[in-house]
This record gives C-alpha cells, structure tokens and sequence, in this order.
C-alpha cells in the first residue's frame, strides 16, 4: 500500500527524522495559507501521486511570493502528470504539499527494503541522491552502499557509519546520517513497510541533514495488524478494479491479455497464467480468490473480471484441498446467473468433492465447460474465444 509524501513525512517526523517543514493544501486558497506558516521567501509547491519522477513530469514547482504559490497551485490542481510509472495515461493530481525553500548544498539517496535473496533489510544509499537509483545501478552500481541487517539485532551503528563514510559525510553530519537512518529503520519495522526512501536526502549550506522527500510503502499482508493506516489509502491513485477486489478479499492485478482467470493459490494462478501463454494467448489478470470462496466473493470476482472490457473469456481453475470443489462450484453456479456471464466459461475442478463439483455445474442448464486438467482448460477457452 502507497501513501502520499505528506502523509510519509508525518511518519518521519513520529520517527525523528529531520524533513523541510510544510503541509498538505486541496485548494489554491489553502497552498497560499500553508505557504504563509513557512519562512520563506521561497516555497516548494509539490504535486501529490502515488509515482516517482514528478519533477521531471513538472509536478515539483518553486516559488518565490504566495502569489507564485497561488499560479503553481492553480496550474497542478486538476491536471495529468505523466511519468515513467505512471503509464502513458498518466494521474490526475488532487492533492498538493506545500513545503519551505532550503539552501541545499549536496543530495544524497537513502532507503530499506525487503532483499529477497538474503531474506534481510538491505539499507542503500548513495551520494548520487536527487536521480532515480535505478539509473545509478544501471550506470554506476559501485556507488550505491549496501548494508545488509540482522533482523535480531537490528541497523549496528558500524553500519551506519560505514554507509556514512562512503557518502563522504564526516563529523555532526555523519551523527545526522545515523539519527535519520536508525529512524527509517524503527519505522520500517514497527509499520511493517516494504519501502521507506528519502531522495534527495540533502545537507544544507547551513549544515543540517534534512529529508526533502519521503516516500513510505506498507506491506499489503500485514496491514491486518495496522486498522488506522486504511484512511491514508488513496483509492483514487488506485485502479478501481483492485480497489472493488480489496472489498472481496481477492488478489486482483490487471494485465493486457484477454482471458479472465479466476484461482485459488497464488502459485496455481501464476501456473495458470504461465499455461495460457504457452499456448499461445494472453492472461487478462491475476486474481487469487484465496482459501474460502463463498458466492457472494466468486460474484465478486466475475463482475470484476467482466468489468474489464478486453476479457473474451474467463478460465477458473481450483485445486479443492480445504475449500471443497462441490462448495466452490455451488459458489460459481449462483455468481453467474447473478451476474449473468455471457462469455465463454471453462472450469477446472480437482481435488476434495471434485466429482460432486463437476455434477453440480453439469446440472446447472448453464453454459460452462467441463475441463480434465489445466492444459485441457487452457487449450478449450482459447478455442472458444477464437471460435
């Protein structure tokens, strides 16, 4: 889950690291009297989505008088931002962060995240702050610090200054550095995040060290532990058919094929999509339905699958072990007369109550295909699709 760099920034501050002072504004009535908290005379009007590279796209804009304030403010409300993550159709920008002006003197680049190859916090950092690190370790990966975390004793302070060392930091800098990393990582850990990034981390001609950007991701999974975060969800940053799937409980990703899936199981939906692909046609999504589909969440799943005006076809494909196949198929039966499916439907069945699934959808009078195994159900609804 994303949160905006205003609402980052709040988190920051809880945590103890240092960030220009400023705050959220909805309307360019509201970016001027935030504008006039700040010192000044110089404001940093900033446009607020859920994507990298803003600035470049035009979405970062300094101003230098609240009437500057008022004009930038009124050109990025409403308008569309069009970076390299946000797609060619760009996002509309609702909301702004109104910050200070600072002197900066030199940008540095810090982050945690997840390293799934040691199964570790890896905290990175680099003096080529200010760029996206994915050019820098495309182009120049030896400056880019790794430190890798033991989870049972956390960031050392060894780690932190060695990282320090290598950005060229030395003296009260170097104790900045290890306060504002030693935070991330409190916060990484206590929120259960998959990313915190400050880019640009930048020291001032005034000698402090202060996170000029912020940007915090949780962990979908254990958001079950942290309620209070579901009201800094954004869901106009998100695609509607996956925010209409968190109200179901389903794992939902579009993609640019046209044959719906529906599985249960993360792995036997990306076999699913592999399958499809061999033979020779595209998967529409991913969608794991998880481990108890009730009607009421296959409906769900049909409706979001049929929303999406590129599917031909949908292919379900359950393997019953604690949900029971007849369940799942009594499940299927109700969700397509409400909904009324008028694609092709082809559905596999294995495992507990498989054959007591498959009567249940033969002697539904409804037009669903039987299929023995995945190739089987692969190869019928691209035929069917194409027929």
């Amino acid at each position: 889950m994303k949160i905006h760099e205003y609402q980052a920034v709040e988190f920051f501050r809880q945590y103890g690291i240092a960030t220009a002072k400023g705050a959220p504004a909805f309307t360019p009535d509201e970016a001027v009297e935030v504008a006039k908290t700040l010192p000044g005379p110089v404001y940093v009007v900033k446009a607020q989505i859920h994507s990298g590279g803003r600035g470049k796209a035009g979405g970062v804009k300094i101003a230098k008088s609240l009437d500057e304030v008022r004009t930038y403010a009124s050109q990025l409300l409403g308008a569309t931002l069009v970076t390299k993550q946000t797609g060619p159709e760009g996002k509309q920008v609702n909301r702004l962060f109104i910050t200070e002006g600072v002197d900066i003197e030199k940008e540095y680049y810090v982050s945690f995240a997840v390293d799934g190859a040691t199964a570790r916090v890896v905290m990175m950092a680099s003096a080529e702050g200010g760029t996206e690190i994915e050019e820098v370790a495309a182009n120049t990966p030896e400056k880019i610090v790794k430190e890798y975390i033991d989870p049972t004793v956390g960031i050392r302070g060894y780690q932190a200054r060695h990282a320090a060392g290598m950005l060229g930091l030395d003296g009260d800098e170097t104790k900045q550095f290890i306060k504002i990393v030693t935070g991330m990582y409190r916060l990484f850990m206590a929120m259960d995040c998959s990313l915190v990034e400050i880019n640009p981390l930048a020291k001032l001609k005034d000698g402090r060290m202060v996170a000029i950007d912020a940007k915090v991701n949780f962990d979908d999974n254990a958001l079950f532990r942290h309620k209070e975060l579901e009201e800094l969800r954004d869901v106009t940053e998100e695609d509607p058919k996956e925010v209409e799937a968190h109200k179901y409980d389903l794992n939902y990703i579009p993609l640019k094929g046209n044959i719906g899936c529906m599985v249960n199981g993360a792995g036997l939906a990306m076999a699913t999509m592999d399958i499809i692909k061999y033979f020779g046609a595209a998967p529409a999504n991913f969608l794991d339905c998880g481990g108890g589909a009730t009607a009421e969440k296959v409906a769900g799943a049909f409706e979001i699958l049929l929303s999406d005006k590129e599917v031909k076809g949908i292919m379900v494909n359950i393997f019953g072990g604690i949900m029971k196949c007849d369940v799942i198929a009594e499940g299927i039966v109700e969700a397509s007369r409400q909904v009324g499916v008028k694609v092709p439907l082809v559905v596999r069945l294995e495992g507990t109550n498989a054959e007591k699934g498959k009567e249940i959808l033969s002697s539904s009078g409804l037009n669903i295909t039987p299929a023995d195994s995945m190739a089987d159900a692969a190869q019928k609804i691209i035929a069917l699709i194409k027929a």
